[in-house]
């Protein structure tokens, strides 16, 4: 066998593993699944009006869904891979990473194993938060069919890119309790974003941190693609940002994984 179909056949086992570890174990993808669903509900229902009248939308709570919901998709993804964090750090503790370096596997197959299997999570739980959405009144009629697959190719890239960020950080973590403390950021960057007010409506020493990291300029792309609102400058930012992100997690991961144990 080549050396590519061995890496093929030993991901594609590392990736069942993680799947079925997520069928088994569903109570830490659905505790980071309920949060985006109360946030939506929390901002449509309670604070729908008084949001939307605050943005200069007037009291229509369904405009203001259609202004939350990108957002809270964006937020779901960034929740679902802290649960990434969480499973890394606990096979780098527990002792199967160590029995799987005296296995004839790809070393990489392992990591390949746990990315792949939280992208599709991430699109499972994107799917998820957007049908309880549609529910609830959210609608994107004017976007065509290739702003849809746009959409949805940003989210699984934004998915990547943060993946490989929780991979790293479940690397250096010493213990599952750490790994989700480290991972917060990737819960507490959208609540921080455009996610649910624009940036030019906040205060004006507050607009650089919203403005300047990586979520908001790809909530702003889907929004525009969903919505046909004005993209700009935010579909390359958006693109730029998961690109670094990705490359910076994989080094850092692929890094950390060689390490000698100590």
């Amino acid at each position: 066998m080549s050396s590519l179909t061995l890496t093929l056949r030993d991901s594609s086992t590392m990736l069942r593993r993680n799947l079925l570890h997520a069928r088994r174990y569903p109570s830490l993808t659905l505790n980071l699944l309920l949060t985006p669903i109360i946030l939506l509900l929390l901002f449509v229902y309670v604070f729908g009006d008084v949001m939307s009248a605050g943005i200069g939308g007037g009291a229509d709570r369904s405009e203001y869904i259609a202004y939350v919901v990108p957002g809270i998709l964006m937020m779901t993804i960034g929740g679902t891979v802290v649960g990434t964090a969480v499973s890394v750090s606990n096979d780098m503790t527990e002792g199967i990473i160590a029995r799987f370096r005296t296995m004839a596997i790809h070393r990489g197959s392992v990591l390949i194993g746990h990315v792949i299997g939280s992208v599709l999570q991430s699109v499972a739980s994107v799917v998820l938060v957007g049908a309880v959405a549609v529910a609830i009144g959210f609608r994107s009629t004017n976007a065509t069919a290739l702003e849809w697959l746009a959409a949805f190719g940003l989210m699984a890239l934004v998915a990547l890119a943060l993946t490989w960020i929780a991979v790293g950080m479940g690397m250096v973590s010493p213990n599952a309790e750490a790994a989700s403390n480290n991972a917060l950021p990737l819960i507490v960057l959208p609540l921080i974003s455009s996610a649910f007010v624009p940036v030019d409506a906040m205060p004006g020493w507050f607009q650089p941190i919203a403005e300047y990291q990586p979520f908001t300029p790809a909530i702003e792309t889907l929004r525009g693609l969903l919505l046909g609102t004005e993209i700009g400058h935010n579909g390359w930012l958006a693109v730029t940002w998961c690109l670094a992100l990705s490359v910076l997690g994989y080094v850092w991961s692929k890094a950390a994984f060689n390490r000698d144990p100590k």
